[in-house]
């Protein structure tokens, strides 16, 4: 069940990309599990993938073709990571590009090829090739909330945020979809995600935009500590919508892109969380008063990946020791302890590195009763501050994960 709000928005259209989708049967019967965007010419796209050193045959693929050309189509399956499969699977992922290349009269580095699911076993390659034209038949502009569907494995929820904006009189969109439920750590974090653009942006720009944005969104969320073999995330700005082309940094207008971008970025890397395998709880750990943006980073993601964290606040129990803890083997350097205090919500439950002398346990409860929570600490030791964004780890997320390919 998720948590909050995760309701679909309204997905403005963004000019210059169209969507479709077919029932390939890649893993399991009557359901949309093969998304084909198509990007009208001079589209320019920027890309950031998974760290994990056993990537995916497919991200090997995106990685190359982006260095050497601007795509025109990207293609998603679910069910199946084409991970962990050799040259068999590249060879797959090379064969996905050529069909689809065959079929649209575009070289086959022109399509980046993504895949979700399953590590470890081969791609069904003749029924993914074979929906292909079928998705490409469905293509149209206004498709964004059935893709978001498309894409999902063990995600409950499609999950997609849409804003519109202004610059000098020219009204502009920007739209996006994501997935991810379980093995989600960032760098990146465990996740599809595509974001697109009408405004007109420099390519530079565009990967420029992407990597600042991914830093405040997909790459401060975790579910379970975990990164992913297949971790991608896309950013296009077609600049079919007109205006001139936003080509540097100091433009007043890159400003402006930028907020939106990391709000649209920032929806969907949140409703991964909410939407977090087994998840009862939104959790919003945010740490201050750091030396700098790293150490506040240690710290927050040491306390959102601590077990012992997650299950108490599963239970509402306001075990605050166990929040201490992970800020103790955070590794922050001369760390000093009697300057930490500690918050969940508004209620102090550690000051000067003990418990507050108005805190209750009955006080620390009901917060952690309620579906979303914040853990805030202060180090009193600098002016630099971080925010993740992380859930509690319930029995169903044992249950999710134990019968995953069943």
């Amino acid at each position: 069940m998720a948590v909050g709000d995760v309701t679909m928005p309204q997905m403005h259209v963004v000019q210059g990309v169209k969507i479709g989708s077919a029932e390939a049967y890649l893993r399991y019967p009557n359901r949309r599990d093969l998304v084909v965007f198509e990007f009208a010419q001079g589209t320019n796209v920027a890309g950031v993938f998974t760290q994990n050193a056993f990537c995916a045959a497919p991200v090997h693929i995106s990685k190359a073709h982006l260095a050497i050309t601007n795509p025109r189509y990207l293609v998603i399956n679910t069910g199946n990571a084409n991970a962990g499969t050799g040259k068999t699977g590249m060879a797959n992922a090379e064969t996905t590009c050529a069909k689809l290349a065959e079929l649209t009269g575009v070289q086959a580095s022109e399509i980046l090829p993504f895949s979700t699911g399953v590590i470890g076993e081969q791609l069904p390659i003749d029924r993914l090739t074979a929906g292909l034209q079928p998705a490409l038949d469905t293509l149209n502009d206004d498709a964004w909330a059935i893709a978001a569907s498309g894409i999902m494995t063990t995600d409950t929820l499609p999950k997609g945020a849409s804003e519109q904006f202004e610059l000098d009189g020219v009204t502009y969109t920007m739209t996006g979809i994501s997935k991810g439920a379980g093995m989600i750590r960032p760098n990146m974090a465990t996740m599809l995600g595509f974001v697109a653009t009408d405004a007109p942006i420099a390519r530079p720009l565009v990967q420029q935009l992407l990597n600042i944005a991914v830093n405040q969104s997909f790459n401060r969320i975790t579910i379970d500590g975990d990164t992913s073999t297949n971790d991608s995330c896309i950013f296009a700005a077609t600049g079919q919508a007109g205006g001139a082309e936003i080509a540097t940094q100091n433009d007043v207008r890159f400003g402006t892109v930028l907020d939106v971008l990391t709000r649209v970025m920032k929806r969907l890397a949140q409703l991964i969380v909410r939407d977090g395998e087994g998840a009862t709880k939104f959790m919003t750990v945010s740490v201050e008063g750091g030396a700098n943006t790293q150490e506040c980073c240690d710290i927050a993601y040491s306390i959102a990946h601590s077990p012992l964290v997650k299950t108490a606040f599963f239970a509402s129990d306001p075990n605050w020791g166990r929040i201490l803890a992970a800020i103790g083997y955070a590794g922050v350097p001369d760390l000093d302890v009697e300057k930490i205090q500690v918050w969940l919500d508004e209620v102090q439950i550690c000051k000067d590195g003990g418990a507050a002398e108005d805190y209750t346990e009955e006080a620390g409860a009901q917060v952690m009763a309620q579906p979303e929570i914040t853990i805030r600490v202060d180090l009193g030791r600098g002016e630099a501050k971080d925010t993740v964004y992380t859930c509690d780890l319930s029995y169903d997320y044992v249950k999710i994960n134990a019968d995953y390919r069943s």
